[in-house]
């Protein structure tokens, strides 16, 4: 009987420990500013924001009414294709002929069947809602791998566009799902999927040249039953380059007159600005995915040596209290990072602090990293150094596009926190070009000052980025140099001990 209670008390006490442990590690200030501010608890937060989503796009879809606008039209070009029609010509709609590659009809194609003809919107709607958070999943999944922005500044972002919900739930625009398509191979390109990565995307000159063929192949393919039938029809149509917009729907153009907003010499400026916008950013984007394929290298070089660390850990397991020497030990044990490597991990710390903005972690005790019982570097930070050229350069292609039409707010809209927090500006003026930003895209219709608001904070935002970019590679520079003359130092000093050694021996013979 005794035996039986002493069992039972040491059960009672060992799940009260665990109870108060809990509470102790998640139930105290120190953790829930750990959730707020530190890009770190992203992973954790993203469970909360796609729950949150979840709820308000179902109330979005039953209490705010649909409004259509191009949805009709989207099912009668595609009921022309599935109807036997390959000639792009003759693919029409309510709003106007099909402008869109074949990718867009046999998508709307599966879409067309599924809705019983484009008849049951509601559930469309709901299929948008699904797209909606499957997008949200891969982006907030960027956000975590690279710790670049604080959780609540996409909490914010996500829950108060009522324009992004609209585009999505609201619309049944098409651009969602092409972006669904970027964001994926974005996601692809930092897991190192280059071939699948360039599948979805169709500019996937990332790594080598093959993969410009992978996407010229896809596209091929795709527009095959209308490139061997109508070859020229379907590149005119779907490849308009010198396609007119309506001025009735701009959002950066309003304060221009119509006869300039169609005027081709104002596109062909624009054009020409769009070039060398993305000239000026070569040389920082490349030397940016260099530094990240260079880092993914080593990667695979220290990864096995902290697994190896890693298990060494939990296989020991030393008591608290005991032995404290030993465990000291331990951590400086022969199989541990080597004193180069540990400089690379440190350097490696603090210049993605200093691109961040994150401060430098709390050193931690020996002990306590044994209680951790964990050694680990984010490696996945570095794919800032991937993310940051992708978003620059597609934000380069907003700037300077002839016209942004309200849907067309999805092809920036959620790297916005990441290039906002990749300037120099303060915390405030973040938060101030954030919102103008919303502001502007929900003034229905634009004005004269909403489009000029627009534009200025494209521009402020887009001279902080080069700041910071070509300030980065200023400091990069600086670095390689130093280290070239380290090098040069220790080689000098290498000869010079050799020198005297032969001397000392020549001395001795």
């Amino acid at each position: 009987m005794a035996l039986i209670r002493a069992v039972s008390n040491k059960h009672y006490n060992n799940s009260e420990n665990v109870i108060l442990q809990f509470y102790r590690k998640f139930i105290n200030f120190e953790y829930v500013k750990f959730l707020i501010f530190d890009p770190a608890a992203l992973p954790i937060i993203t469970i909360f924001i796609l729950l949150v989503e979840l709820i308000l796009n179902v109330f979005v879809i039953e209490k705010v009414p649909y409004t259509e606008i191009d949805w009709k039209a989207y099912m009668q070009e595609c009921e022309g294709f599935l109807n036997g029609t390959t000639n792009y010509a003759l693919l029409k709609g309510d709003t106007g002929p099909l402008v869109y590659p074949a990718g867009f009809v046999y998508i709307y194609s599966i879409l067309y069947y599924v809705t019983s003809h484009g008849q049951n919107i509601h559930l469309a709607q709901y299929i948008f809602g699904v797209i909606y958070l499957l997008q949200l999943w891969l982006v907030l999944r960027l956000y975590s791998k690279s710790r670049k922005v604080p959780p609540y500044v996409l909490i914010i972002s996500a829950f108060t566009s009522y324009r992004i919900h609209s585009i999505y739930v609201l619309r049944l625009f098409n651009d969602p799902i092409a972006i669904l398509f970027l964001y994926a191979s974005l996601n692809l390109f930092v897991d190192r999927y280059w071939f699948w990565g360039s599948m979805f995307y169709s500019l996937g000159w990332l790594k080598t040249i093959k993969q410009l063929f992978v996407c010229a192949g896809v596209q091929l393919v795709l527009g095959a039953p209308f490139l061997f039938t109508y070859p020229i029809e379907y590149l005119k149509s779907s490849f308009d380059l010198g396609r007119v917009f309506d001025h009735k729907w701009t959002v950066n153009y309003r304060f221009l007159p119509k006869p300039i907003f169609e005027n081709k010499y104002f596109h062909l400026t624009l054009l020409v600005m769009h070039l060398l916008m993305l000239f000026m950013f070569v040389k920082p984007t490349m030397t940016y995915f260099r530094n990240y394929v260079r880092l993914r290298e080593l990667e695979k070089q220290f990864q096995p040596q902290l697994d190896k660390q890693n298990t060494k850990i939990r296989q020991t397991k030393p008591k608290k209290n005991k032995k404290s020497r030993s465990s000291k030990q331990q951590l400086e044990s022969k199989d541990e990072l080597t004193r180069d490597q540990q400089a690379f991990i440190k350097s490696f710390e603090k210049s993605l602090q200093r691109t961040s903005g994150l401060k430098e972690p709390k050193k931690i005790d020996p002990e306590e990293r044994l209680d951790q019982q964990n050694m680990a570097i984010h490696f996945d930070q570095c794919t800032q150094l991937a993310l940051t050229p992708f978003f620059i350069t597609n934000f380069i292609g907003v700037v300077c596009a002839r016209s942004l039409h309200y849907q067309f707010y999805v092809w920036y809209f959620h790297s916005l926190p990441y290039l906002a927090w990749s300037t120099p500006y303060s915390l405030g003026t973040r938060y101030l070009l954030l919102g103008l930003i919303e502001f502007c895209w929900n003034t229905y219709p634009s004005t004269d000052f909403s489009s000029v608001t627009l534009h200025l904070c494209h521009l402020v935002l887009l001279a902080g980025l080069g700041y910071n970019v070509y300030k980065t590679l200023y400091q990069s520079n600086i670095s390689q140099r130093q280290d070239e003359k380290a090098n040069e130092s220790i080689d000098d000093n290498q000869l010079n001990s050799s020198i005297s050694l032969e001397k000392s021996k020549m001395k001795n013979n």
